[in-house]
This record gives C-alpha cells, sequence and structure tokens, in this order.
C-alpha cells in the first residue's frame, strides 16, 4: 500500500497496517524531520523493523537532494539476515511502484568468519583465527614475498579482488550475507573486503553494535559514514551494557602469561633484525632489511607518525581503543620509540600488574590513583601508557607480524594500559583474589570497568543526524535518556492493537498449599518453594499443547532446583506429559537442544525448554505459535547484588545521574523478564501465556516497570494467584484462544488498516485509531 505521511509518500509492502505501526512512522519521521534522537518502545510481533525500514527508505526518496543513509544495528547475526529479509520485500516494492529510481544498495556486514569462501581459512576453529589465517594470505608483505617465493600461499579471492581495483563493485540490490558469499563465489572476489568497500557507497548497511560502539572496531569500519546517516539500535534494551562492556577490559594471570611469550617472541624478531644478518632459505630474503624498517618507523615516530601512512585492507589491525576525541594527535613519547624500550617497558608493566594481581583482599581504586602507584613503583609515566595500543601495533606492522590471534595477550594488556591512561573519571580498576561465589578457587582477576554507558555512546549522539534507539522492552523509557545522557526530541511508548487478548499474563504468589513463593536469597532454597514451582510445571504441561518454556534467574539456581526436582521424582512427571531440554553454557548443546525441542514441539509430542534470563535464549530465540503456549519466568532476575563491579557502578549511576541504587536494580531486572516472557508472542495471530511466578511481581513499584503493552493485558484479579487459580485461568484461556481468529478486527475493534482507513484517519486525525 502506498501513503502520505504529512509531506512524505509511504511505500509500505503490505495491503494491510497496524494502527501502532503508523504511529510508530508518524512518531519517526518528527524525529527525522527534527534531526534529533528518539527512543520509541514497540511491543513484539507488531512489524517495527518493515514500519522503520519503509518510512526511512521512503524519507530518503522524498528527499532526493539530500538523500540519508540508513546504519541499522543488530545484535546477532539472525537479527541481520531478518532486516536484509525484510528490506529485500521492501526494496522490490519500491521497484516496481517507482522503477530504477527507487534502486538502492544495501547490504550486510559481518565478520570474516560469516563472510569468507576460502575453505582453508574457515577451517580455522574461533574468529579471531580466521581473522589471523586472513592476514597470513593478504599482509601486503605476503604478498610481496610470494613473487619471490612461490610456496608462500595467497588468497585466490582477495588477489582477484585487488586485481579488479575499482571495478571490485556490487550492482545496485539488497545482499545478505548469503547474498555476498554467493556473489563473491561467483566473481571470484573477496565478500569481506568487496562488503567493507561497498560501504561508503551503500544506502543501507546492516551490522553488529560493535562497529559502531566499540572504538577499536569503529575506528577502521565506521569512520567514513557521514553525518547525515540515520543510525537505528534494534532490540536496544540493553545498550547500556554493550557500551559499557565495549570499554572494559579484564586482565587474569592467563593473560600476563600469555603476554610475556609475545614479548619474548617480539623482543627475538628485534633482535634477529638488528643482529642477524643472514639469508634465511626458506623467506628467501635478507634479514638485515628488517633493522631498516625498524630504522624506518623510528623515524616516522619521531616526526609524529604513529602508522606508515594509509594501510591496505589486509593489513589493518584494531584501531585505538579510545574513543576518537580523547586520542592524542601528537608525536609518540620518546621513552617508547625504539621498539625495545618499548618492549622494556611493557616487560615493567606486566611486572606490576603481576604483583597486583598477588593480593589476598578486594581493592578497589581510581584510575588516577592506579597510574600514580604505576609511575612511582614501575616508573612508567600517564602519557606512555596512552600511546602503548598504537605503538604496539606500529611495531607488529614493522615487524610484519601476522599471527595476530597468537598476540591476543599483549593487545589486552595494551587495551587496558591505553584506557587506564586516558580516562579518568567513570571508570574503576577492580581487583578480586577470587570468584565469590567460589571462594575456595583462587582465580584473581583485574578489571578496569567502564560505569558511564554514555562515554561509548557519545561520539555516534554527535557524530550522526538521527540516532533512533528501540525494541519491545524499553520501560521504563525514561531512564534511558538519563542512562546515556542525551536529550531525546521523541520519546513514546506504544500499546498493542488486538482484536482478542492473546496474551495472558498472570502473577503466582503462592502454591496450591497457600506457601509464598520466591527466589529472594532467603526463600529460593527453601523446600517448600521448590516444591510449589515444581508443581506448577507439573500442573501446567498437563493443560497446555505444545512447547513451554520456563526461564530460571541463574544457571546455578537452574542446576539447583532441576536436581531437587529429579530427586524428589517432580522432573518424571513433567517427563510423562512432555520432553525436557536444558540450555547450557555450551553454545553447541544449546543448539542442539533447541532444535530438538522444536522437532518436538513439531510432532506434537510436545515439550519444555529449560533456560536463563540474560543467556543467550532470552536474547536472542524466538518461541512462536507452538513453539512457545507458556512461558514461566521464575523469580525476578536481579544481577548478583554483591558484585563489586555492581556495586562500582551503582555509586558511580547515584553521584553522577542521581539514579538510586534500587530503582536502576529493578529497571535492570524487569527489563530482562519482559525480554524473557517477550519471546512468546511475535505475531497478533499468536497467543501465549506468561506466569511471574515470585510474590513480589505482585508490588507496584516492581511490575510498573513492565512494558505497558504487558500491563494492559494484566488484570487485577490475576496479580496474587495460587497454582490452582493459574491452572483454572490457563484452561479458560486455551478455551477461548480456540475460537476462530477474526484477524480482521470486523467485531468493533479494527485492527488491519487499508488504505482508505489511512486516508480517512489524515482527514480527522490519528487519535481517531481504535485501540
Amino acid at each position: 500500500m502506498i501513503f502520505k505521511i504529512e509531506d512524505v509518500t509511504v511505500y509500505f509492502p503490505y495491503d494491510n497496517i497496524y494502527p501502532e505501526q503508523y504511529e510508530y512512522m508518524v512518531e519517526l519521521k518528527r524525529a527525522l524531520d527534527a534531526k534529533g534522537h528518539c527512543l520509541l518502545e514497540m511491543p513484539t510481533g507488531t512489524g517495527k523493523t518493515i514500519a522503520l525500514l519503509s518510512l526511512i527508505t521512503s524519507y530518503r526518496l522524498s528527499r532526493p537532494d539530500s538523500p540519508i543513509k540508513l546504519v541499522y544495528c543488530t545484535r546477532t547475526v539472525h537479527e541481520m539476515e531478518k532486516t536484509l529479509g525484510e528490506l529485500k520485500l521492501l526494496h522490490d516494492y519500491q521497484v516496481r511502484h517507482l522503477g530504477t529510481q527507487a534502486k538502492i544498495l544495501a547490504l550486510g556486514l559481518s565478520s570474516r568468519k560469516n563472510l569468507c569462501v576460502n575453505t582453508k581459512v574457515l577451517a580455522a576453529e574461533n574468529r579471531d583465527s580466521v581473522d589471523a589465517a586472513c592476514r597470513k594470505r593478504t599482509a601486503s608483505w605476503v604478498r610481496a614475498l610470494s613473487t619471490e617465493n612461490p610456496n608462500v600461499e595467497l588468497c585466490d579471492f582477495f588477489e582477484n579482488y585487488e586485481k579488479a581495483a575499482e571495478n571490485a563493485l556490487l550492482p545496485p540490490g539488497v545482499y545478505t550475507l548469503e547474498d555476498l558469499r554467493a556473489f563473491g563465489k561467483n566473481r571470484g572476489w573477496c565478500p569481506y573486503f568487496l562488503a567493507r568497500h561497498m560501504i561508503q557507497f551503500a544506502n543501507v548497511i546492516v551490522y553488529s553494535y560493535q562497529y559502531l560502539l566499540d572504538p577499536k572496531v569503529a575506528g577502521f569500519i565506521s569512520k567514513e559514514l557521514q553525518k547525515e546517516s540515520v543510525v537505528v539500535f534494534d532490540e536496544a534494551h540493553n545498550i547500556d551494557n554493550v557500551c559499557i562492556e565495549a570499554l572494559s577490559v579484564s586482565v587474569r594471570r592467563v593473560t600476563l602469561e600469555g603476554a610475556n611469550r609475545n614479548l619474548n617472541k617480539i623482543r627475538q624478531e628485534i633482535d634477529s633484525s638488528y643482529y642477524i644478518i643472514e639469508i634465511v632459505q626458506l623467506v628467501g630474503r635478507f634479514k638485515a632489511t628488517d633493522a631498516g624498517r625498524l630504522r624506518a618507523e623510528y623515524n616516522r615516530l619521531v616526526e609524529g607518525l604513529a602508522l606508515r601512512g594509509d594501510l591496505s585492507g589486509g593489513d589493518q589491525w584494531l584501531a585505538n581503543p579510545a574513543l576518537p576525541h580523547d586520542i592524542l594527535k601528537e608525536a609518540v613519547p620518546g621513552n617508547i620509540r625504539r621498539a625495545e624500550h618499548f618492549v622494556h617497558v611493557l616487560r615493567r608493566l606486566l611486572q606490576y600488574l603481576g604483583v597486583r594481581l598477588d593480593t589476598e583482599n578486594v581493592e578497589k581504586e581510581s584510575p588516577v590513583s592506579f597510574v600514580s602507584s604505576l609511575n612511582s613503583q614501575a616508573g612508567i609515566e600517564q602519557k606512555t601508557l596512552k600511546f602503548c595500543y598504537d605503538r604496539l601495533q606500529s611495531l607488529m606492522l614493522t615487524l610484519e607480524i601476522t599471527d595476530t590471534d597468537e598476540f591476543l595477550p599483549i593487545q589486552t594488556v595494551c587495551d587496558f594500559a591505553t584506557l587506564v591512561g586516558t580516562y579518568a573519571r567513570g571508570f574503576s580498576i577492580i581487583i578480586e583474589p577470587y570468584d565469590e561465589r567460589m571462594p575456595h578457587i583462587p582465580d584473581p582477576i583485574l578489571q578496569l570497568s567502564c560505569h558511564d554507558a554514555s562515554l561509548a555512546i557519545k561520539p555516534v549522539f554527535d557524530r550522526f543526524q538521527s540516532v533512533v534507539i528501540t525494541s519491545g522492552t524499553l520501560s521504563p523509557i525514561d531512564l534511558y535518556p538519563r542512562l546515556l545522557n542525551f536529550t531525546p526530541v521523541v520519546s513514546r511508548s506504544f500499546k498493542m492493537s488486538m482484536t482478542r487478548d492473546c496474551i495472558c499474563p498472570m502473577v503466582l504468589t503462592r502454591g496450591s498449599d497457600q506457601l509464598p513463593v520466591s527466589t529472594k536469597f532467603d526463600m529460593r532454597s527453601d523446600p517448600g518453594v521448590v516444591r510449589n514451582y515444581g508443581k506448577l510445571l507439573v500442573e501446567m504441561v498437563s493443560i497446555v499443547p505444545d512447547g513451554v518454556v520456563c526461564f530460571f534467574v541463574s544457571y546455578s539456581y537452574m542446576d539447583g532446583i532441576i536436581a531437587t526436582w529429579n530427586e524428589t521424582g517432580i522432573l518424571k512427571e513433567i517427563m510423562q506429559q512432555k520432553l525436557v531440554f536444558i540450555e547450557t553454557q555450551d553454545v553447541v548443546e544449546t543448539t542442539l537442544a533447541l532444535d530438538n525441542y522444536r522437532r518436538a514441539c513439531d510432532c506434537g509430542r510436545g515439550a519444555v525448554f529449560f533456560s536463563v534470563a540474560r543467556g543467550k535464549v532470552a536474547e536472542g530465540i524466538d518461541f512462536d505459535r507452538h513453539y512457545g503456549r507458556l512461558v514461566v519466568m521464575y523469580g525476578v532476575p536481579f544481577q548478583y547484588t554483591l558484585s563489586k563491579i555492581l556495586r562500582a557502578r551503582l555509586e558511580y549511576l547515584h553521584d553522577t545521574f542521581q539514579i538510586k541504587e534500587g530503582d536502576f536494580l529493578t529497571f535492570d531486572a524487569l527489563r530482562q523478564a519482559a525480554q524473557c516472557v517477550g519471546r512468546v508472542i511475535r505475531s497478533k495471530a499468536d497467543y501465549g501465556m506468561m506466569i511471574f511466578a515470585d510474590k513480589r511481581y505482585s508490588r507496584h513499584d516492581k511490575r510498573s516497570k513492565l512494558p505497558g503493552w504487558i500491563l494492559s493485558h494484566l488484570r487485577d484479579a490475576h496479580l496474587n494467584l495460587s497454582t490452582d487459580m493459574a491452572i483454572h485461568i490457563a484452561r479458560e484461556f486455551l478455551r477461548k484462544m480456540a475460537q476462530p481468529y477474526d484477524k480482521a478486527g470486523t467485531m468493533g475493534r479494527k485492527t488491519l488498516l487499508t488504505q482508505e482507513d489511512l486516508e480517512k484517519m489524515a482527514e480527522t486525525g490519528v487519535q481517531d485509531m481504535a485501540y
């Protein structure tokens, strides 16, 4: 359908539109017109992605003189592919109506592991190993060496891409990762480097959050993006945690041991460069040239040039971990310009960190105090620390090191040094001799912890015209501007229009024996609570068809409660009704469990899936249709409140943004709970029940933090239920859902709008839409 929102003609690829989609577009257009940032909470399963894509691409078409670029950020590769699939459908629709003027170039960008088509490189076991295997075949010095030694292995795809030069271009269209791999194989070009090259020409880019928020990646992937871009962070309920992780570093004993091995190898390379002048038969060149390169590097550093001009794609490494405006634009300090001096400084740094890890007490200090102590005990100044990462990068390029995966420990240490030397506020150094949950196992860790999420996202807000933060669970929406320190021009939470009440949230506060249930620390191990939780599931699996998903507050609690259920025979009762599958911390095991869970639901056997809030399943897996007719949230998923890092962050939020400790903890726990239960509804034709099994959900200050689209279906009669009452409500709900579904809403509540409806609304106003 085609309709107008003020001066923009919107091309929408479906015959009908939901009222909330139309309102979403109206608010989004307001933000684009104001050239400001916005927060938009849209219920899951209401077509948020296609509404976003339709409005922004149509907005671009309506302003041909100042075309905007859309940068769409997702959390997972699966979400990236889904977004590109929607965009492909929309693009075909627009081209059908407008012809060639609607053609765009849209592509997804991911790591080498997801885009590489060289089977030998893909044989590497993890992402870092794939990156290193690629570098061994594409670095400029390796390619130069191959002209002298034909035995040196290169990548044919990269060589063909380089030979094509400026002709290596993608024709207009929408390219998923699979499309890019297929195109690369067909042309014989490297899809990864081709996609990176085409970013500057693309109208729509879809990639991960880290490509904009992590300075190490954003520094060389996203630095060319123009200010007129519209940036969208989808499923952004955890965006503050992503920002904090991008600027936090952890150092353990194993890190220091690996870094020492790295320095030994670097020292050997430097010594052989200076003192050995021999022809290496396998390499076929004079090692004396290495000494010349080191001298040339020293001269460059004296002149204030950290890197040697423009690096080719195969030579590029991760950028500086500090934010762009915090990087010093001056010459490298004299005490680390010579390679051997820099290695000596790193040795002293490693010795100091090793001494600090030898502690029996938890220590916490500010970066200023840490740097002062480091200066007095190891003689390393703050300015020297700031340049550690860039200096290491320069040295590794000079020594032509390709095994970057082997040098991850020393990279981590230099990452830590640069950040601790750059930032004085918003960070803490926390040293813990062991994990408090396992105090008998010595496992010292030194953490540079960022507490201020606004630091990482500030360059994005400052640089781009409009930033859209959207998700199905942003409540309470007023806390995000404070956490991220920005002022949105639009902040809105939308409700879900429905022809039937297909969501049935319930708060279970007690078992059939009237004993209260909760995962509060003093109650979670109570045999009565564990028994009542088990009996609830036994009763539910006997009446709920197909799939049931259960979320627990942590892996340890899930393991403990399942073990108790097994001992008491509850698990056996559950398995008489449905098969049971469990999420583990192993990705492969969990993937296999999910596949078998779906197979059990498909064949009619039905299944129960045990999962964990904040786990992989809670964040990225949909349990739509028969895969999830009931989701049970066992407890309130608060963070581990004794964590020293969490305590430090809470103090910082209170002192800097006046956010109370209880407010933040409740906000964080309830957004995780909402994310878990939201997995069960993925469209309006779907239906499902949500049980919040903890007496604390009955309190207004807790449940009020849930998204509005859940609260609007949470009746007062469902706020204080026992197990038998919940069973009765579930039976009634399932009987009602078995009736024929009125999709269009002809019985009074209209939830599918046609083009004619929109034209009438344009005359009468949006407020006339029925909910």
